[in-house]
């Protein structure tokens, strides 16, 4: 029991080594490097069933302590699971990340498309151009006057608090 028990801890402290590579490898590499985590966890977890066993048949003045040694390898192999687990899903999120991120550069957005359909749909209500024009150029005059507007009755603001209060 103790050559397994020896083994099995030298493992787990070689897949904490490899979570250390696991930081800092490049994108194709990673995948080899987390199956290889993987197989070594599988490997830890078929050793840490036969120490249990073999805790089991332990003489009775020290099967207690094989049992806890046994428990804290376990303890420490399910964290490097979840630490696996965790890293995966980060990679898998900052992946998608990148792919949306892609996908937004590649479109292309026009606001001159938008505007020309708002024409052709004009012209097929039967607006002339001139029309159009005038429209136009009373929406670029409406927004000067929501701006004075907005300036205006932040200025009244200030003063019915400056004076108010």
């Amino acid at each position: 029991m103790e050559a397994l028990y020896h083994q099995t801890n030298k493992q787990v402290h070689e897949v904490q080594s490899y979570m250390g590579r696991l930081e800092t490898s490049d994108k194709q590499s990673v995948h080899l490097v987390e199956n290889e985590i993987q197989a070594r966890i599988d490997n830890i977890f078929s050793n840490l069933e036969r120490l249990e066993i073999l805790s089991s048949k332990e003489p009775p003045n020290k099967r207690q302590n094989a049992k806890l040694r046994v428990d804290q390898l376990k303890y420490d192999v399910q964290h490097l699971q979840t630490a696996l687990r965790n890293f995966q899903h980060r990679r898998y999120i900052r992946e998608q990340q990148e792919r949306q991120r892609e996908e937004l550069l590649a479109r292309t957005f026009t606001t001159n498309g938008t505007h020309k359909k708002i024409l052709d749909v004009a012209n097929m209500l039967g607006l002339s151009n001139t029309v159009m024009r005038l429209i136009e150029k009373r929406a670029f005059q409406d927004k000067y006057f929501m701006i004075g507007g907005m300036i205006l009755t932040c200025v009244i603001m200030f003063l019915v608090v400056q004076y108010l209060t």
